[in-house]
């Protein structure tokens, strides 16, 4: 299947974007309309920060588990995602790259390496609703960033 790549720009610098996708829990904050019943495992953050939760997406319900398997600060994190059973193997690219004007532009692209038979029939209606997930994911991680730093300046 073909990935799918969403992004937004915001004010915040790479390195405050970085510094607030690196902690595995901070996840949930923008996620959390359609990932559920966080449970955390290993460090806070960093490669080998693990969660697993549940996913309701497209009228399926599935748990999933969320490790990082690289990182390189400021610019990426790749979480690489197990679920449907073992069935749906995926990463998620977080790539943050400086703007001109200042702020940075946050991409996330979601790749299947593996997927279930159903998802692969389907597979232009499943990307659609990832897309449109993943894009409200970008315009709420914009918002929770807003706050982080604007908490973190006070």
């Amino acid at each position: 299947m073909k990935s799918v790549t969403v992004s937004i720009d915001v004010p915040q610098t790479p390195a405050q974007v970085y510094d607030f996708l690196d902690v595995m829990a901070h996840h949930e904050r923008f996620t959390d309309h359609y990932l559920t019943d966080w449970r955390y495992d290993g460090p806070g953050r960093g490669i080998g920060s693990r969660a697993t939760v549940t996913a309701a997406l497209g009228g399926v319900t599935s748990d999933v588990v969320i490790e990082v398997v690289e990182a390189e600060a400021p610019r990426r994190l790749v979480e690489r995602n197990i679920s449907a059973a073992g069935r749906r193997l995926a990463h998620g690219t977080y790539t943050i790259e400086p703007l001109p004007t200042g702020g940075s532009r946050i991409s996330f692209t979601y790749a299947w390496t593996r997927a279930p038979l159903a998802e692969r029939l389907l597979a232009p209606a499943v990307r659609a609703t990832m897309r449109r997930a993943n894009h409200t994911v970008m315009q709420r991680l914009a918002a929770e960033l807003a706050r982080h730093v604007s908490a973190a300046n006070r």
